[in-house]
């Protein structure tokens, strides 16, 4: 597996690499060396006046705009390319999009993130006309050079849980969801999600497609599946998507600790049955919040209490106050480049001191302004 690319158009400071790996999966077994952690830290209720401090959506709507025409100068040939590695690096463009949209309710981002997501599906082959595919079977996907021209699960799950995600926007919209336009767009990306993806990568083994060698990994899965649980109007889908969440979550769960470094903070290892030190790389630890941030949201498996400690995790661990570098592990330890936008600005929308913390914060891109513009929407009600 390659590094993460540089992100695009950083506004005010660098973008993100992170390096990443491979192991078994399973459930995590007990560390010595980590404490065990069978009850999250209590969440402590914000008061309406802390809710009213952030900045508005309005400001990061703004910063958001510096990005537009670039973003879709970036963002469009990479939605026509039939290479699903410029599919992993367009995922970060349609996540901001559909923040945008959910934040603002204006249909131009709504509009932008459709474009994306139905060049994406457009550039898709029969698997079996792809000359180096290792499958060549009934089901269109796309080549990825960087992997021998083969068809890869990684790069196509990194995009397709926020093209997913697009269509659980449009689905809880009543507006667009009831506008014929979009509601066939909408039909058309959902039977090419619950096929050409889900169903193709389940299809071809999902102990080693879906529940994957890593827990960021398999988090990209179990938020597709999330999305597609509560999209599908088939029942037999429907218990597939919920099985492979809820497998993934209670992995995801098993290993969870106490931190070494900080009491209400969870600590996890990337590595499927170990919690030994220094654990998940933040990096690729955005992948892990990206879907438990989803899944908290629509009450399922994961708690307030959960989102605290995840919470704490960011501003005591990986960023404490005082400290001017950032942790390149979820321990505390080693240095990297404060790349949150995929994942942890997430947490700021549970809790208002996060999300001012996150305002302070100096690697902005148009994915993380337009996170913190639906923190914001989500936090002021």
């Amino acid at each position: 597996m390659k590094p993460l690319s540089r992100r695009n158009l950083l506004l005010l400071s660098a973008g993100a690499l992170a390096v990443a790996g491979t192991a078994a999966a399973h459930t995590a077994v007990r560390d010595p060396g980590v404490p065990e952690i069978r009850d999250p830290m209590p969440a402590a209720a914000p008061s309406p006046q802390d809710r009213l401090k952030v900045k508005p959506v309005s400001h990061w709507a703004a910063v958001f705009g510096k990005s537009w025409d670039y973003q879709y100068r970036h963002g469009l040939p990479l939605s026509r390319s039939a290479d699903s590695r410029d599919h992993y690096d367009l995922s970060y463009d349609v996540d901001s999009c559909v923040a945008m949209f959910r934040a603002t309710d204006q249909r131009r981002y709504l509009d932008r993130a459709l474009t994306f997501t139905e060049n994406v599906v457009a550039s898709a082959k029969p698997s079996s006309s792809l000359p180096r595919s290792g499958f060549k079977d009934r089901y269109r996907g796309w080549k990825a050079a960087e992997e021998g021209d083969d068809e890869v699960p990684l790069y196509e799950s990194y995009f397709w849980r926020y093209a997913t995600s697009l269509l659980v926007a449009m689905r809880d919209n009543p507006g667009v969801h009831g506008d014929a336009g979009y509601r066939a767009r909408y039909d058309r990306l959902l039977a090419f999600a619950e096929v050409d993806v889900f169903e193709k990568w389940d299809s071809r083994g999902a102990e080693d497609t879906i529940y994957r060698e890593r827990t960021h990994m398999a988090a990209h899965w179990a938020l597709i599946a999330l999305n597609l649980s509560r999209l599908t109007a088939d029942a037999g889908r429907k218990d597939r998507y919920t099985t492979v969440t809820n497998t993934i979550a209670t992995r995801l769960r098993g290993q969870l600790r106490r931190n070494p470094a900080e009491p209400t903070a969870y600590f996890w290892s990337d590595v499927w049955e170990s919690a030994k030190r220094p654990g998940q790389d933040v990096g690729h630890g955005n992948g892990v919040i990206a879907y438990v941030v989803e899944a908290r949201d629509r009450g399922a498996f994961w708690t307030d209490a959960d989102m605290a400690a995840f919470g704490a995790l960011l501003t005591k661990v990986v960023w404490p106050l005082g400290r001017t570098t950032y942790a390149a592990y979820v321990d505390g330890t080693g240095s990297d480049n404060g790349w949150f936008a995929d994942g942890f600005v997430k947490l700021g929308r549970y809790d208002p001191a996060v999300q001012l913390r996150l305002e302070k914060h100096q690697v902005v891109n148009d994915q993380f302004a337009a996170n913190m513009a639906l923190n914001a929407r989500l936090l002021r009600g």
